[in-house]
């Protein structure tokens, strides 16, 4: 049976937090992938960050609806959305966009598991980690080559 090991993209692109939106967006388009993970000095993977990620940074800014009464202002929305919503909008580097809680298979994970969860999540790749540290990527291309490799 195919592991996450055999399928797998051992050579990574990966980005740390530091990295700018600019030159994210510049790897992704060179390499053409849609998500890309992020490492720290150490290359521990910290989480993971996407073309929708991206996107998100560039849409149109969502003012919340508030009531104000007395002196007090009553947020109708989530105060803390609000907050998300507009660091993402003045993000400046992968640290201000990316998702810290990511899901991630180990090398020995099967094929049809990873399958399994990229169904189940609703995910396009998942990292493989071996001890923390990112060994490789598996995409649904990978999967599919295997079906027909």
């Amino acid at each position: 049976m195919l592991t996450a090991f055999d399928v797998m993209t051992k050579d990574v692109v990966a980005v740390t937090t530091g990295t700018s939106i600019r030159e994210l967006a510049e790897i992704m388009t060179r390499h053409r992938i849609g998500s890309v993970p992020v490492v720290d000095d150490k290359g521990a993977l910290i989480g993971i960050v996407t073309e929708s990620d991206l996107i998100e940074q560039d849409k149109s800014f969502h003012i919340p609806t508030v009531i104000s009464l007395f002196d007090w202002v009553i947020y109708l929305e989530s105060e803390k959305k609000f907050e998300k919503e507009l660091m993402r909008m003045t993000a400046q580097t992968v640290g201000d966009i990316y998702t810290k809680e990511v899901v991630t298979v180990e090398p020995k994970t099967t094929v049809s598991e990873i399958a399994d969860l990229m169904c189940d999540q609703k995910i396009h790749s998942l990292p493989v980690v071996d001890e923390g540290k990112l060994v490789g990527i598996v995409a649904r291309i990978d999967l599919i080559r295997s079906m027909v490799g």
